[in-house]
């Protein structure tokens, strides 16, 4: 059985929540303040990819960076940057669609932090930032950990998004759920079957790991 699939989700999933990790943080911050229409707009949109179906997200990603129209010329002519049908490509999808999986918990831990915690920072001359960073941030490590590996598993299942702008490449866009697919196509089941159950057990070791953590964290304050 050919892993190279398996191994491109990994890799997909690794980036896409490593920089959405970067980006989402503060986004969250953001959101989690004093409320505005422009907020309420924003995050709107971060939520879109939760109720739109994957493959309305992939066309108009795949319209907006096609060479045939302004945006996908203009970076292929100034930038040599071929966004369809290529693994950068995958990543940016993978980014907009799973941004709402990383910014959700993180907002709502951000919420839920007594304002007295950011408060005393401040007082003891803190800045914004290094409140953020030493005071707020460790109050929220489980929904900080929670989010990643929903951003991670999120990833690793997608389908439509990524092939609709990633297309079906052997080795270069053929993630694992695509080649599921195909394998269910052409009736190969034990090989669609070898590729799920992988998937399966990644997901459910990552899932497992972050609960028995989170336990041990809500417990260790009481030990």
């Amino acid at each position: 059985m050919d892993l190279t699939p398996i191994f491109l989700s990994l890799k997909l999933a690794c980036v896409t929540t490593l920089i959405l990790f970067v980006i989402g943080l503060p986004i969250a911050y953001w959101l989690s303040g004093r409320s505005s229409i422009p907020k309420l707009i924003i995050e709107a949109i971060i939520t879109m990819p939760l109720v739109l179906p994957p493959s309305v997200l992939g066309f108009y990603l795949l319209l907006a960076f096609s060479p045939k129209n302004a945006l996908g010329k203009w970076l292929q002519e100034h930038f040599d940057i071929h966004l369809v049908f290529s693994f950068e490509g995958l990543i940016l999808a993978s980014v907009i669609y799973s941004l709402p999986f990383m910014v959700s918990p993180v907002k709502s831990a951000f919420i839920h932090l007594p304002v007295s915690i950011k408060e005393v920072s401040y007082t003891m001359g803190k800045s914004k930032f290094e409140t953020l960073w030493h005071v707020l941030l460790p109050n929220i490590k489980s929904s900080l950990l929670t989010a990643a590996v929903l951003t991670f598993a999120h990833t690793l299942g997608e389908f439509g998004v990524v092939l609709m702008i990633g297309g079906n490449i052997p080795g270069v866009t053929k993630v694992a759920s695509i080649a599921i697919y195909d394998s269910v196509e052409s009736m190969d089941y034990a090989n669609a079957n070898y590729y799920s159950l992988i998937l399966f057990s990644i997901t459910f070791v990552i899932v497992l790991a972050v609960f028995i953590l989170n336990r041990k964290s809500a417990k260790s304050p009481l030990e």
